[in-house]
Formats: structure tokens, sequence, C-alpha cells
């Protein structure tokens, strides 16, 4: 359940889509390069760039087969940029945002969130209500440009008109706790448990707010609590070892 969203400190250069799809290509088998290659012949005899999206569907899922996931975003990304498609857009959005949490290198990283944030937000053109695609598009900010306040206004726009949504208040509590606004971050996890009594991440990092604010017999209290809930040996002893850290 730990996990930061620490914004990078040194200005990083994307990388382009040109040296990943190379690199890409440096790792593929000879059949994967002529399938490949069909289709690549396919989309040169198009001019009419909306008749290329489905090609360039059909080409990302070519890369998608041979496991080259940032390769196969980008054109998927590419041909529901083309189409206007909503769907195809946070499928896309949500693809680089999913790579990006476990992406190696930071340049990459950083191309993926770029990636990511313009899926979501040509998505949220089409749609300005849905919650879920600003959630995305305020993860792909904070925890990939480092971009914290483009994020949190994208969350406190949420909460404003829903003060109880829940995904929202768990990610504003976390920010807070980066931020040591502890008595904020109390306000979003008891706003989230007094809906879900037994959200377990939620009653975390209360217990961890109340470790910032000094208060380590409350904060071990809810690790307990939280214990309980969960009910599993790993996780017990995980927690006993990182209560007896600070006790």
């Amino acid at each position: 359940m730990q996990g930061g969203m620490n914004a990078p400190h040194t200005p990083i250069q994307p990388a382009s889509f040109d040296s990943i799809e190379n690199a890409a290509r440096k790792t593929l088998p000879e059949h994967a390069m002529e399938e490949l290659a069909i289709v690549e012949k396919e989309l040169s005899t198009i001019t009419d760039s909306v008749k290329k999206a489905p090609v360039y569907w059909k080409l990302g899922k070519v890369w998608q087969e041979h496991k080259q996931y940032p390769v196969a975003a980008y054109y998927y990304g590419l041909s529901a940029k083309l189409e206007n498609s909503e769907k195809n857009l946070n499928f896309a959005g949500q693809l680089f945002l999913d790579l990006m949490q476990r992406s190696g290198s930071p340049a990459v990283t950083m191309w993926e969130a770029q990636q990511s944030i313009a899926c979501f937000q040509r998505s949220m053109e089409l749609n300005p209500k849905n919650d879920t695609v600003k959630m995305a598009l305020a993860a792909a900010y904070i925890e990939g440009v480092g971009e914290t306040m483009q994020g949190v206004q994208l969350l406190l726009g949420i909460t404003r008109e829903k003060p109880d949504n829940i995904p929202a208040n768990l990610m504003l509590g976390r920010l807070a706790i980066q931020s040591g606004q502890y008595d904020k971050a109390v306000g979003r996890f008891e706003t989230v448990l007094k809906q879900e009594p037994k959200n377990t991440e939620a009653m975390y990092f209360l217990a961890e707010t109340y470790k910032g604010k000094g208060d380590k017999q409350k904060a071990i209290e809810l690790f307990e609590k939280c214990k309980e809930i969960v009910n599993n040996p790993e996780f017990d002893k995980e927690i006993d070892n990182y209560i007896n850290s600070f006790k």
C-alpha cells in the first residue's frame, strides 16, 4: 500500500518516438518484421487520413502481439485521435498511464506521460464530465510529468462537484501527506471512511497522517485496525515491523 507520487526534481527530456520504435524493431523476430511490413505497405497506399485510423489500430495490434507496448500504445493513440473516439482515446491513454507507472527509463516515462495526457485531454474535450478520465489525467500530471498543481486542480474540480468522491479524496489525501498538510489529509481520509468504514487504503494513510502529526498512539490503533480487516499474516508482519520502527 505504500507508493509515492514524487515529482521529478530535474527537468527530464522525453524520449523520442523514433528512438523508442527503432529500439523496439531491433528486438523483433523476422516473422514480426514481415507482419509489420504488410500493414505498413497498406498504410502507405492510403491518402485519406481518417481511413488510416483502422490501419494504425491494426499496426498497434501487431506491436502489442510482440509485447512492444509503448509502440503499440502510440499507434492506438494515433488511430483514436483520427477517429475522435472517446472509448479508444481512453484505452490508449490508460495503456500509456499503466506503462508510465512501471517504466524503467525516466525519458521513456516522461514520453509516456505526455502521450497519456494528450489522449485524456482529447477525450475530455469529447466528454468533460468523465471523472474517471479526470482522475487518470491527474495521475499522469502528478506522477508522470511532475506538474502536481495541474493534477490537484483536476482533483479539486471533482470534489467541488462531488465532495464524497472516494478516488479523488484518496489521492488528495496522499498528496496532502507529502506536502505536510496533515489536517487536510485527515479530512480527506475521514470523508472516505465515513462512506466505507473498511476502506483499508484510507485507514492505512490516515494512520500515516497521525504518525506524521506525531500522534503515535492513534497511528498504531489505526494500523492495528487495518491488520484486522486485511487479515493476512504477511501484511501483519509488515505492519508490526513498521510499528516497531517508530514506537
